[in-house]
């Protein structure tokens, strides 16, 4: 008997060249084989009469061959199989394509099941699967599933891979979850689970099936999460003594808010234990997380300790550079910049101030990540706008330090079951409360009727000496698409709507000296407005902006269109947003009509989940989140609350990691984590 985890070559008929076209599908071993579940269901059970088929739809039905198959050819690689087939109610024209063998298997006389798409202009069916009546059930009379594939791999031979796969490890598969547990869910078995997600017999089975297995998904994942906060709580560390922020307050022009205080106290008793930190800021658009992360920094300084913010931008990270340095220089500390377009010899004056500990406080981009940056005594390490960040740079940079203390920043509200998913392993502290003074930006969804009317509307804001952002979708213009390009419609605008104010272009093809150039000038007001793609989205802080207008606003996610609506709104002035979009689309309008209704990003980020699903918190893997291979973040958040609270329960009752219960559950944690370089 084959072991789960053994590779897929252990299966016969699987070499060097099969597994290769497996690894293409993230197939390795025997359990991502029957852990490679359908994508979708094709019900071949109800069979039809030919009458009843209809253009479009596939569809199975009953009929005799009429006529003996003829085989036509019409050219080098292309061979056409015809033949007629009919039942009571009618007749059928079948056409097989470079498939010539049908005339060898469909016989004059002989009665056969087909399943099959009819045309949608002629009464005619293109390459139907087919089997004789008398032995019906493998590609009709059943719910039929359909893999994704890749070349070389059919369908047909996924199923038989599968299959042997299944055979080939019965008896294999530990049960994963406990018994109390798969009885106050009503869960089915693990057995019976991996053999209907493959095999259904019905669909209320195949329900039964999914459920369990998504349980099981999130049971693990959460367990792994657990596992892994356990661990780094373990990470012993040298605790900070004086965390008196009284002086750092008396600095301050303003006070700090009661979020934010709340914040910054659960993060000083982080800092006062003996083991690392780690904890998510969440906060929205203009919360004052910074602050907040300042205030921690400037205790680990204060202890004698580096301190190192890593933003995702050099826009961001010079920003930071120049609000931070001269606060923290009345305390004595000393701060540098470190992103990758300084001068060398700058550059080598920072490593240098890094490496013997001169600089209390490093501020930078990626550049930090690089072998040659080392820290004399890394003890905290802040991360801001995590979700542009992958888990191995965090990691990569906190292995500068001795187990650091980890904060992370984000400034994209998160459901809190999905911050679960993207932050299950860190503690989190969520600044739900803005600034005194700050209105709310007024937001409008406007059609291109309405595009004189807001162009006087932004020459206006211009004659009283405010700023606009005009943001696009697109770079450059696309002959397939019709969205807005910057580099076009900012030259528009320049030469034939506003030739007599000042037009400024940002994007991100645009070298970093130039994007900075061109921030530095839209900053100081010597452009009114500046054109550009959603560069601008993270952390751009111009106070004297009071409008943004988004073209094509329906590109976006309302996550996004929040974020981009942050830009505005940062000084006392009272500010707008408005959202361009030629959609008709009722689901569209209705989304974009949810972000006029509000200015809480707690609420928008709700709303995005539940019209979009979470694709605009994750985007891509580099997050650290695991392929789920059955659960679906959009359909079981229910299912992974219910298992994260199962899983957390299970392993307070353990007596420890290396309780032998654990082992097949540790067994399929690594197995889950394994690319994401979360758990090792």
């Amino acid at each position: 008997m084959a072991g789960l985890y053994d590779p897929v070559t252990a299966l016969a008929g699987i070499g060097a060249v099969r597994a290769r076209q497996l690894e293409g599908l993230g197939i390795r071993t025997i359990y991502d084989l029957i852990a490679y579940f359908p994508r979708d269901y094709e019900d071949r059970t109800v069979f039809v009469p030919i009458d009843r088929l209809e253009p479009g739809k596939l569809g199975c039905f009953r009929a005799m061959v009429l006529t003996e198959p003829r085989t036509a050819h019409l050219r080098r690689g292309m061979d056409l199989t015809r033949l007629t087939v009919g039942d009571d109610t009618g007749r059928l024209n079948l056409t097989y394509f470079n498939q010539s063998y049908v005339a060898d298997q469909l016989r004059r006389g002989g009665e056969y099941c087909f399943c099959g798409r009819l045309d949608q202009d002629a009464f005619q069916m293109a390459n139907p699967a087919f089997e004789p009546e008398e032995s019906a059930g493998r590609v009709t009379g059943r719910i039929l599933p359909v893999y994704a594939l890749t070349a070389g791999i059919s369908n047909n031979l996924m199923g038989r891979l599968v299959s042997q796969a299944l055979d080939a490890c019965r008896g294999a598969l530990p049960e994963i979850l406990p018994q109390n547990v798969r009885e106050r869910f009503a869960l089915c078995g693990a057995a019976f689970a991996y053999e209907t997600v493959h095999r259904p017999a019905d669909f209320g089975a195949l329900a039964q099936a999914r459920r369990r297995l998504v349980f099981e998904e999130f049971f693990i994942f959460s367990a792994g999460l657990s596992v892994l906060r356990a661990g780094r709580r373990q990470n012993a560390h040298r605790p900070l003594h004086d965390l008196d922020l009284a002086p750092f307050l008396a600095a301050l022009s303003f006070s700090l808010t009661g979020a934010q205080r709340r914040a910054a106290d659960e993060i000083l008793a982080d800092l006062a234990k003996p083991v690392s930190m780690n904890r998510l800021v969440q906060g929205d658009v203009g919360s004052g997380k910074t602050m907040v992360a300042a205030a921690a920094m400037y205790c680990a300084a204060k202890n004698g300790r580096q301190a190192a913010l890593m933003a995702p931008t050099e826009i961001l990270a010079v920003q930071h550079y120049q609000s931070l340095a001269p606060l923290f220089a009345r305390f004595g500390l000393n701060t540098v910049l470190m992103t990758g377009s300084m001068k060398a010899a700058d550059r080598r004056m920072a490593r240098e101030a890094a490496a013997d500990g001169s600089a209390s406080v490093v501020i930078g981009t990626h550049a930090l990540l690089t072998a040659d940056v080392t820290f004399r005594d890394l003890d905290l390490v802040v991360t801001d706008e995590q979700h542009r960040f992958g888990v191995a740079q965090r990691a990569a940079l906190s292995a500068k330090g001795e187990s650091p203390h980890l904060l992370v920043m984000s400034a994209t509200p998160i459901p809190r079951t999905l911050a679960l998913i993207l932050y299950g392993d860190l503690d989190v502290s969520v600044i739900d409360e803005l600034p005194p003074g700050r209105e709310p930006v007024e937001t409008f969804l406007v059609g291109e009727n309405m595009r004189k009317r807001i162009n006087a509307f932004i020459r206006r804001q211009a004659e009283e000496g405010h700023q606009i952002y005009i943001v696009c979708p697109a770079v450059e213009e696309n002959d397939e698409t019709s969205l807005k390009s910057a580099e076009v419609w900012a030259g528009a605008l320049q030469r034939s709507v506003f030739p007599d104010l000042r037009v400024g272009l940002l994007h991100g093809r645009m070298k970093s000296a130039e994007k900075d150039a061109v921030m530095a000038a839209f900053a100081a007001g010597e452009t009114q407005i500046l054109v550009a793609t959603t560069v601008i989205e993270v952390g751009v802080d111009v106070p004297n902006a009071t409008l943004i207008v988004i073209e094509n606003a329906e590109q976006f996610g309302l996550s996004q269109l929040h974020q981009l609506r942050g830009r505005v709104g940062r000084g006392g002035a009272k500010s707008y947003c408005v959202l361009f979009s030629a959609n008709r689309n009722p689901e569209t309008q209705d989304r974009l009509k949810a972000l006029c209704a509000t200015n809480d990003g707690f609420r928008i980020a709700e709303e995005d989940l539940k019209l979009r699903g979470p694709g605009d918190f994750f985007g891509s893997r580099q997050h650290g989140l695991p392929a789920f291979k059955a659960a679906s973040l959009t359909c079981d958040l229910q299912t992974l609350t219910e298992a994260r609270e199962a899983a957390e329960a299970y392993l307070a009752g353990m007596s420890g990691r290396d309780d032998p219960e654990l082992r097949p559950l540790i067994a399929r944690i690594r197995a889950l984590f394994r690319d994401d370089l979360v758990f090792n």
